[in-house]
């Protein structure tokens, strides 16, 4: 049934479980599964949409699982994952098209700089504060840009949505998370379906792994909402770094 062996597909779902519950507090869970699906013998657009498929599973879980606790309000959420999910639809098409090597340079430095920004910055915590640009600029600006680079490439699409969050729109870390959720499954959506057209997704196998993103993010928005900040700024540091490094490994 699955695309790979079994022993293989016993791997892929373990790393989805780790990748779903570290997104859903921090983001970086491409970080974990897409060199895995690579390791699997997946070619690099099988593993970014198999990549896909298994992530709206863990971002979808972890927006509900916030929602529910009363950490954000998905309704006026809609317009802006509506911008979301048109950018990652773009973004996947145009994956072939558009030379993205500039920007694979430029992505260590951007995850980098959002590691010192937690690790270094003082204040931060779950409390709000002042908001830099407007509701409106925030979702008309921010939101297309970070949704067009998670369906061209995706990794780290989590943690630059949070930062801006935080950031711009003056959210307090724990919000900040939440919030990132919904955007998160709507740019995976969008690219997904791009990415389906041209019938690249490992689907069983992907599926699977969709299964073990769920567990995987209803146990870390737990934990993010239990301990808040205190968590999530360690394993944003961490993520961020981790994924900076494989990045430059990949391109040396």
């Amino acid at each position: 049934m699955f695309e790979v062996s079994l022993d293989l597909a016993m791997m892929l779902i373990a790393a989805a479980f780790a990748a779903g519950f570290v997104d859903s507090i921090a983001g970086g869970g491409g970080l974990i599964t897409l060199p895995v699906l690579l390791l699997a013998g997946a070619t690099p657009l099988q593993a970014l949409s198999t990549n896909k498929v298994q992530g709206v599973f863990g971002a979808a879980t972890a927006a509900l699982s916030y929602a529910a606790s009363g950490h954000v309000n998905l309704r006026r959420q809609l317009r802006a994952a509506a911008l979301a999910f048109g950018a990652g639809v773009a973004g996947a098409l145009l994956v072939t098209v558009i030379p993205t090597e500039g920007l694979r340079w430029a992505l260590p430095v951007l995850l980098v700089g959002v590691a010192l920004f937690f690790a270094l910055k003082k204040g931060l915590d779950d409390t709000d504060r002042h908001q830099r640009i407007t509701p409106a600029l925030f979702t008309l600006t921010l939101v297309p840009m970070i949704g067009f680079y998670d369906g061209l490439i995706g990794p780290g699409a989590g943690a630059f949505y949070m930062i801006g969050f935080v950031t711009l729109a003056g959210y307090g870390v724990l919000k900040a998370t939440a919030h990132t959720k919904l955007l998160n499954f709507a740019s995976n959506l969008g690219g997904l379906l791009a990415f389906a057209v041209a019938g690249a997704p490992w689907w069983f196998t992907g599926l699977a792994m969709g299964l073990a993103q769920v567990a995987g993010a209803r146990i870390g928005s737990r934990v993010a909402m239990r301990v808040g900040a205190r968590v999530i700024k360690p394993l944003l540091v961490t993520t961020s770094t981790l994924l900076a490094a494989r990045l430059i490994w990949q391109m040396i």
